[in-house]
């Protein structure tokens, strides 16, 4: 009888694994089950930057753009947006979920990067974005996901009320259902890689060294560059960096900073975007671009601020022509050795052992800096020339003509008003 009951059970426990395994992966395996890989799902306002900072994340094994916490209808953009649901307490959320390798990416880890991302102080809203939608909230898959969040929650409400700000909002829930968004939706910086990355945090750190606030003081004298750069991940300011940033040299100094580091600044740009490009003068704001810019847009911009509507300007963006003999020329026809660089970008261009005395009034050149100019059809005028134009910047300089130098070198005939000189002990 024994024998038979443990035959009885070990042909019921076959069945009910065969049955278990037969049955969709939400039944087969309780989620979160002592796994290491683990998944919490957040909202902090729009979901497009978001999705992109966490995918940065070292731990982060996948970040998907979605709608959860809602009820009444079905979870879609479309439906989300409707107008009569902007101040709905029961429409969806935009929400991100994240899987991490909680071996190499812990909650807290997570959670602390989650609360410096955004202002979950503000209720229903991020910035310019208002709306239930965009409401603060941490939806937990399990037990010690909850706690983690309740105590970072504490903690950083300290934080933000010693540095003046009201209660956090953010809800802390656990998760019942998530619906991925449109695929349009997904990796959407990636599909659309010009723009900039909302950044709505409040600079308030969990760790001290980051509180750090430059000295302004420098801003508030002169013309200055400022870049609103991202205090996390932003494809966008990494771009900026690498296409137009990078190999900037010129005269007007360039800085980077927070948004939460632009005290004692007259501004009239919005700073929430990343990155924001600010052109200051004396401390007042002169000129402001949201967003990436492409380089001849920046340089553009760069001549505006500091050439205004001068000769070098027109010479630079326009294909004007020096006057010869110009004042320009008369400085520079006899300086000293050293480098000619460009007037914006800070480039070299021409070095003085190449220069030549042509007669007419205009400096000439044997050879340009190796790889520092381009060469472009012009024919304007009813002539047939080659125009020259900055590498680094892409103003114009003027001119090469064939052969017209000394020892039947060509001459690069070059306007002095878009050029600076470097004397060789400033090298």
């Amino acid at each position: 009888m024994k024998k038979y009951s443990v035959y009885i059970w070990a042909t019921l426990a076959a069945i009910v694994s065969m049955w278990v395994l037969a049955q969709p992966d939400a039944v087969k395996t309780p989620p979160q089950a002592s796994s290491h890989i683990k998944t919490l799902v957040l909202g902090s306002g729009c979901f497009w930057g978001a999705e992109k900072r966490y995918e940065a994340m070292q731990g982060v094994l996948d970040a998907q753009s979605g709608y959860a916490d809602g009820s009444g209808f079905k979870a879609s953009y479309k439906a989300i947006t409707q107008a009569k649901r902007r101040f709905d307490e029961n429409n969806y959320a935009e929400v991100v979920k994240v899987t991490y390798n909680a071996n190499m990416l812990s909650t807290e880890q997570l959670l602390m990067r989650y609360f410096e991302s955004h202002d979950p102080t503000q209720k229903n809203r991020q910035g310019n974005d208002i709306g239930t939608q965009y409401r603060s909230i941490i939806l937990y898959s399990e037990p010690e996901q909850q706690a983690v969040a309740v105590k970072l929650q504490a903690q950083y409400q300290a934080l933000l009320s010693e540095a003046g700000y009201g209660e956090i909002k953010t809800q802390i829930k656990s998760l019942d259902a998530f619906y991925p968004a449109e695929e349009y939706h997904q990796n959407y910086l990636a599909k659309n890689p010009n723009g900039y990355c909302p950044d709505h945090s409040t600079g308030v750190v969990f760790k001290e060294k980051h509180h750090k606030q430059p000295n302004n003081k420098a801003l508030l004298v002169g013309k200055h560059i400022v870049v609103v750069d991202s205090q996390s991940y932003c494809p966008y300011c990494e771009k900026l960096k690498k296409t137009v940033l990078n190999d900037y040299q010129g005269s007007i100094p360039l800085h980077f900073r927070y948004a939460n580091q632009l005290k004692g600044l007259t501004l009239t740009t919005a700073t929430w975007a990343t990155p924001t490009i600010l052109f200051i003068e004396q401390g007042k704001e002169v000129y402001g671009h949201q967003g990436l810019i492409n380089k001849d847009d920046f340089y553009r911009a760069l001549g505006v601020f500091k050439l205004g509507d001068s000769e070098a300007y027109k010479v630079a963006f326009n294909s004007k022509t020096d006057a010869p003999f110009c004042k320009q020329y008369d400085l520079f026809k006899n300086s000293k050795e050293g480098i000619f660089i460009d007037k914006l970008s800070g480039a070299a261009l021409f070095d003085t052992k190449d220069r030549f005395n042509s007669g007419t009034g205009w400096l000439s050149f044997k050879h340009p800096v190796k790889g520092s100019v381009t060469y472009h059809e012009d024919n304007s005028h009813g002539m047939r020339r080659t125009e020259i134009r900055s590498k680094s910047s892409g103003i114009h300089l003027g001119h090469v003509f064939a052969k017209e130098g000394p020892g039947g070198a060509d001459r690069y005939c070059i306007n002095a008003t878009v050029l600076e000189f470097v004397p060789k002990d400033k090298l």
